[in-house]
């Protein structure tokens, strides 16, 4: 099953009065259950199962100005841009290996569809691109961090 069709499926869930959906697709199977606020996805796949593509970009969602947001210590700096925040549950890496620079750094002037970070999830490696452009301001996690969904992970100006 595509990667895209299974965050689709996330993302109508959370905005629906769903709890649990469960799908089979020949070997493939996954059964999402909504309980309260936090989201359990369980999934299993055949014992062989084909190479699958790498996920290219995961969709970036809304931003929201960072002057209403804190940042990830708690801090209330006000600083001035729109916030990036993570699609998906996973852990954050700033670059695409460990001996390669970073994607990009503060005061980096990035476009709509440049790659901000990868989001690891379930050993799958997601580009975050950026759904605006502008200069980097303020990047909220530290390289190898846990990060939720709609977590803050960049402000941009």
């Amino acid at each position: 099953m595509d990667l895209k069709i299974i965050k689709n499926i996330l993302n109508l869930i959370s905005e629906s009065d769903v709890n649990e959906v469960s799908i089979e697709e020949g070997d493939f199977k996954i059964k999402v259950k909504k309980q309260g606020t936090v989201e359990t996805v369980t999934y299993t796949q055949p014992a062989a199962p084909a190479p699958q593509p790498q996920a290219t970009a995961a969709p970036v969602q809304p931003h929201t100005p960072a002057s209403q947001q804190s940042d990830a210590s708690g801090s209330s700096d006000q600083v001035d841009g729109e916030v990036v925040k993570s699609p998906i549950v996973g852990t954050f890496y700033e670059a695409p290996s460990p001996d390669s620079d970073a994607f990009v750094k503060v005061g980096d002037k990035v476009s709509k569809g440049d790659t901000l970070c990868i989001v690891e999830a379930m050993k799958i490696m997601n580009e975050i691109e950026s759904d605006l452009s502008g200069e980097i301001v303020k990047i909220l996690v530290e390289d190898g961090q846990a990060v939720e969904f709609d977590q803050p992970l960049f402000v941009i100006k």
